[in-house]
């Protein structure tokens, strides 16, 4: 999907994912102390406003103009405060080229071919502090066999051993495996990747 398409499924409802931020989110950064995130493939902005709200300078990126609107549009009934951390970028994630300004990079459920997820990766990994931490989570490759919704697409999914891959040595990998969500209608599989410029950790289950 390109832009327009992203802008056309942002049109047809007003909070395609929700208000609610990422599950996996609120269990990582719970644990983290607060700093300045950057949010690739931000869509509506429902992980970037609670960070804002946990107190975290977020810069938020997408394609679609319509979702950053939307996104805006929910943090305009935030307090001061928080809308004031938050920065909306409309911008196309593979050619972003940011400094290495940021404690914490997210990279939710953007699903692009290889060659192109390989170039966000990088983008996400040059954008990190010395000691700042990755964050990358989307539909795992074994969710078209076993698991519920999601892209059908084998060629956009991943698995943790890819991002790992995608990775290689420029980072230490603290988490690398499946996560598994209850959805309407089933269970959703998801890859999940944490890694870190610091020796925080090492890697972990990497199915």
């Amino acid at each position: 999907m390109d832009a327009a398409d992203w802008d056309r499924k942002y049109e047809g409802r007003q909070l395609v994912y929700g208000e609610a931020p990422n599950a996996t989110l609120v269990e990582v950064a719970t644990t983290l102390k607060r700093g300045r995130a950057l949010d690739l493939a931000s869509g509506q902005g429902r992980n970037a406003i609670w960070l804002a709200t946990r107190g975290w300078t977020v810069d938020a990126v997408d394609f679609s103009s319509v979702a950053l609107t939307r996104a805006n549009d929910v943090a305009a009934s935030a307090p001061r405060s928080v809308r004031e951390r938050l920065t909306w970028v409309h911008a196309d994630v593979t050619q972003l080229s940011p400094s290495p300004n940021y404690d914490l990079v997210l990279m939710f459920y953007l699903h692009l071919p290889p060659d192109a997820r390989r170039a966000a990766v990088t983008t996400a990994v040059s954008a990190l502090k010395p000691d700042g931490i990755l964050m990358i989570l989307g539909h795992h490759s074994a969710n078209i066999e076993s698991g519920t919704g999601g892209p059908q697409e084998p060629e956009i999914l991943y698995t943790p051993k890819d991002l790992a891959s995608d990775i290689g040595s420029r980072l230490t990998i603290i988490t690398a495996e499946n996560r598994y969500r209850d959805v309407t209608g089933g269970t959703a599989v998801d890859a999940l990747l944490l890694a870190s410029r610091s020796a925080l950790g090492s890697g972990t289950d990497r199915e």
